[in-house]
């Protein structure tokens, strides 16, 4: 099983839709709400390099947000990687 973190905020349409997909999925994910901890937003953007949310990871590598998740799924290539 793979290790999923994603760092969120609580009022973020895409990271709702992002959680939606891994729901589906009956994945397990770490939820990290940069909203509300400033030393996690800053954490969120050294690991990768971006400011938005959400920011998602599989196995400790930054996959995208919410739009990069869903093209992993219509490609195939999400199953592989929860896997």
């Amino acid at each position: 099983m793979s290790s999923i973190l994603m760092y969120t905020t609580r009022q973020c349409p895409s990271c709702l839709r992002a959680k939606r997909l891994l729901d589906e999925k009956n994945v397990t994910y770490t939820e990290l709400y940069v909203d509300e901890n400033v030393d996690l937003l800053q954490e969120m953007q050294l690991k990768t390099g971006k400011r938005t949310v959400p920011q998602i990871l599989i196995n400790e590598n930054p996959i995208g947000g919410c739009d990069e998740l869903y093209a992993l799924e219509r490609s195939g290539s999400l199953d592989k990687l929860l896997a």
